[in-house]
């Protein structure tokens, strides 16, 4: 059901209070649609008492790094990259259903520091409501760390996020929602660096192809499933793509390349990992 906007606007006022009363905030600065839209809010209120904070690492995609430093540039943020180091953690390599809870209690320890260390009282993300409808163990330790999400606070979803991001007059408004390339590897197979660079390759070529949603390759050994939306399908299904993508995938390391029916779905290796506690 579409939202009225008086209630998004309502919404929107409490955003912009949330984080006029913190005063000064570093934020942890994906270039998402969440993250940039709570930049640009904090921007606003706070002007430059406000500092972007990008993490970056192997699990991180290769055009999310690009976005960040272009959005941020955009809106006159003062802007740092950090390199993390998750892939050194043994706990996180071996792929649990918590190495998000372990990444995230990592990498918000890290901002938690340098926010310390360069005087900013709070650390806010871009959680926001619709992340309590998936299995998000990274929720944990963010609540653990005192890291605060005021879009989740002002009771922001996602939809509402890219109407107000839209009427901000923000590019990412329709950008496709991204996570770490460690998502596309099933639970309970190690996490290494040539895996991240497989997934990441592969999704980086079938969007040059001009696949323009959602796009996953998730990484099965030799085995590549493309998750994509229905448009996406329908071209890739088809020659002359369908030919270049297998050719291509092979390049890359696949021995096998399919294209899931059922499309894109967010979080679906959580799904797997219900079966499996069920059975």
């Amino acid at each position: 059901m579409e939202q009225s906007p008086q209630t998004v606007e309502t919404k929107f006022n409490d955003l912009k209070n949330i984080l006029k009363k913190m005063g000064k905030v570093l934020v942890a600065f994906s270039g998402g649609v969440d993250s940039t839209l709570l930049l640009k809010v904090a921007k606003d209120v706070l002007g430059d008492a406000v500092l972007a904070v990008t993490a970056l690492s192997e699990t991180t995609p290769s055009h999310e790094r690009r976005d960040a430093s272009i959005f941020a540039a955009s809106m006159g943020a003062k802007h740092l990259f950090v390199e993390t180091h998750e892939l050194d953690m043994p706990e996180f390599v071996k792929n649990s259903a918590e190495k998000c809870y372990i990444c995230k209690k990592y990498r918000f320890g890290l901002l938690m520091e340098m926010a310390r260390a360069k005087g900013f009282p709070w650390v806010i993300d871009g959680g926001n409501q619709d992340d309590y409808q998936d299995y998000r163990p990274g929720l944990k330790a963010v609540a653990e760390l005192g890291v605060r999400s005021p879009l989740s606070e002002a009771g922001l979803n996602k939809t509402e996020i890219r109407l107000l991001s839209e009427k901000s007059g923000l590019s990412t408004w329709n950008k496709p929602a991204y996570a770490c390339l460690a998502t596309r590897i099933p639970y309970g197979s190690p996490i290494t660096v040539a895996k991240l660079k497989q997934a990441d390759d592969g999704e980086t070529f079938i969007r040059m192809l001009g696949v323009t949603g959602q796009v996953r390759v998730r990484h099965y050994g030799d085995t590549a499933r493309i998750e994509t939306d229905p448009q996406g399908i329908d071209l890739l299904a088809l020659n002359p793509l369908r030919d270049r993508v297998v050719a291509q995938f092979k390049k890359i390391g696949f021995h096998h390349i399919t294209l899931d029916l059922g499309g894109y779905t967010m979080g679906s290796l959580n799904k797997d990992l219900n079966l499996r506690d069920k059975n």
